[in-house]
């Protein structure tokens, strides 16, 4: 069987049965995306076999730990959320044309892009499925609204591609729909798994919501300073492709007219990315930019205050320091 390459993380989260769980969600990965036609079962597995770090069911896991530990229950939830973040990642290699995607060809190159559609629809459906069993409607209610969230997210930064004028605000609002809302979910639907108080869902929710958005600026200063070899894509490939990053509206407010040229430019002559990267990994940007993760990290430590006599709290903190720090 597969062995997920969490190396990183593993020693972030070092609560053993949290990986024993882990375990079986991989079981059920490959259980619940057999199709009776083997064509479409190796398409809806293709993502799952390449392996990945697993966030977003970690947190479930995690979520589970605070209340009765119902393991049946809370496995299926943390299965239920990755099914929704591999369907999501189906649509979206088509969407941007992608062809590589966790080290391997996508689905959409490997076959096509409507069986790559296809096969991302069908993970979508199995998600549901898999809550309605032992979740019940809460859950399966939550998973739907929560991709909602996702597509109207990837709809609003889809329109407002290579849009100079759309500001912070439009920013966070397409990461909390595209990027924190299934974080925030996973933590959730742990919690419900778990039979927890309204008052902890809520709490843990937060601290989700708040990671999540971390999570995204952190994607977004690595996408400038990391290397091709560590992100499987050209540095910098978000601001080419139009999808501008928080550094890059940072930058429009901090620089002006003279940035929106050279933005501009950039579209006629991919060489000029250099120049844009430059600025963008100036002492200020990058500071201005960290500022803003610090103070979501800051309301996601907040939210998780509930939990200090809990043994994830200490986990709960280390996580929120692995999503600023890391390096992948």
């Amino acid at each position: 069987m597969y062995i997920v390459k969490t190396s990183e993380i593993k020693k972030v989260i070092d609560i053993p049965v949290i990986w024993e769980n882990m375990k079986e969600v991989e079981k059920r990965l490959l259980e619940v995306t057999i199709s009776d036609n083997k064509y479409l079962t190796d398409i809806a597995q293709h993502l799952i076999t390449a392996g990945g770090k697993r966030f977003r069911p970690l947190v479930t896991l995690l979520a589970g730990e605070i209340g009765n530990k119902n393991y049946d229950k809370i496995i299926d939830a943390a299965v239920s959320v990755e099914l929704i973040h591999l369907g999501s990642l189906y649509h979206d290699d088509v969407i941007d044309k992608s062809t590589k995607r966790r080290g391997v060809e996508t689905a959409n190159v490997k076959w096509d892009s409507t069986l790559a559609i296809l096969g991302g629809d069908f993970l979508m459906a199995k998600a549901s499925e898999v809550a309605s069993t032992k979740l019940g409607l809460e859950s399966v209610k939550l998973l739907a609204t929560t991709y909602a969230e996702l597509v109207e997210g990837q709809t609003r930064e889809i329109e407002l591609s290579f849009d100079y004028q759309q500001g912070i605000g439009s920013y966070m609002k397409i990461v909390k729909g595209k990027t924190a809302s299934l974080i925030r979910t996973s933590a959730k639907l742990g919690a419900i798994a778990s039979d927890c108080s309204s008052e902890s869902e809520e709490a843990i929710s937060n601290w989700g919501l708040n990671s999540g958005i971390v999570f995204q600026i952190s994607d977004d200063i690595l996408d400038i300073t990391s290397d091709q070899k560590k992100l499987g894509k050209p540095v910098g490939n978000d601001i080419l492709e139009g999808t501008y990053t928080l550094p890059v509206h940072i930058a429009l407010e901090e620089i002006g007219s003279s940035f929106i040229n050279l933005l501009q430019d950039l579209r006629e002559d991919k060489t000029k990315i250099n120049q844009v990267l430059d600025i963008l990994r100036s002492d200020n940007i990058l500071s201005k930019t960290r500022e803003i993760a610090n103070q979501h990290l800051s309301e996601s430590n907040k939210a998780i205050e509930e939990f200090k006599d809990s043994s994830i709290y200490n986990t709960l903190k280390k996580i929120n320091n692995y999503l600023v720090e890391r390096s992948y």
